[in-house]
């Protein structure tokens, strides 16, 4: 087991916090960060920024600037990717990744994650239909298939639309296309 001491400088391995040891609180470390929030971790989940030689030995191929740099927080990208090729070729598509949905997950049950993602697809859905759009892209991902398996029930209760997989080149296999029927007397 990692041991820390008060002051230790220290990163979270899969998240993007840092900060210093401030002390313990059971069996878990408690450090605060710059903003100066005290959080708390197990100490798995810590590195000390400091100790290079732990470093070394988690990342051996790695360089400790490389891993850093990709633990950085990404850049806060639209989970509704808007794409013209046409004026009249419009695809809205839609990414259902949790991380697109929401800055952090900490805290989500598998069921709060899963209800946000099938109510970000109906409200799209929706919204398409209501725009008149004729394509609509959900970005799903491989993962187990139950988000899948939930937006194939959540499709099917429409009468005006159809779906399939979308083009594999482009999507891969983590993605729905479904096709809005125009209702001319609308």
């Amino acid at each position: 087991m990692k041991t820390f001491n008060i002051g230790d400088e220290v990163t979270v391995l899969d998240d993007s916090f840092s900060g210093k040891v401030k002390g313990f609180r059971k069996d878990r470390v408690v450090i605060e960060t710059p903003e100066g929030f005290e959080l708390d971790f197990e100490a798995q989940e810590l590195v000390k920024i400091a100790d290079t030689g732990d470093m070394k030995s988690l990342f051996s191929s790695q360089s400790l600037s490389s891993v850093l740099k990709d633990k950085e927080e990404p850049k806060k990208r639209s989970f509704v990717k808007e794409k013209r090729s046409k004026k009249d070729d419009f695809v809205l598509e839609v990414d259902l990744h949790i991380e697109k949905l929401v800055p952090n997950k900490k805290g989500m049950s598998n069921y709060d994650i899963l209800t946000l993602q099938t109510e970000t697809a109906k409200r799209q859905i929706d919204f398409a239909i209501k725009n008149r759009m004729p394509k609509v892209v959900l970005i799903h991902g491989v993962g187990e298939g139950i988000l899948k398996a939930e937006l194939d029930f959540l499709l099917g209760r429409y009468d005006n639309i159809s779906f399939q997989d979308a083009n594999y080149r482009k999507y891969g296999l983590g993605a729905t296309e479904v096709y809005i029927k125009q209702n001319p007397d609308r």
